[in-house]
């Protein structure tokens, strides 16, 4: 299994040693625009499974970020507060939003792989 799953909000989660990363995808940043800011999760916060866990907002319009899985908040990319663009620039990089302790790792088998989101994608496009 990849460690990178995907929902259909376009969120990703990247399976780490030392967690499970979450942002949203290219797609997601490309579909909103110019991000001007972001509200991360407080670092300690346990979230349920599609819980909205951060706030992105661009020029275009506000969006939720939900969690992709449940978990415990185990860190946050403060440099999101200072370079909310990051979010355009590197979505699958430096633009992350946050990292989680997953609760019960099994809820990502129902989340699609690569090859199934850019699938998913090319139907709403």
């Amino acid at each position: 299994m990849s460690n990178l799953r995907y929902t259909k909000d376009h969120e990703y989660i990247r399976l780490e040693p030392d967690g499970a990363v979450v942002g949203i995808t290219d797609f997601a940043q490309s579909q909103l625009g110019d991000v001007v800011f972001v509200e991360l999760p407080v670092v300690g916060a346990v979230l349920a499974e599609g819980a909205e866990a951060a706030v992105v907002e661009s020029v275009k319009a506000a969006s939720g970020v939900n969690a992709p899985a449940s978990g415990e908040v185990i860190g946050v990319n403060s440099a999101l507060e200072e370079k909310p663009a990051l979010v355009n620039e590197e979505p699958n990089g430096s633009g992350w939003f946050f990292k989680l302790k997953l609760s019960d790792p099994s809820e990502l088998d129902a989340l699609m792989d690569e090859e199934a989101y850019e699938a998913f994608v090319k139907t709403i496009a």
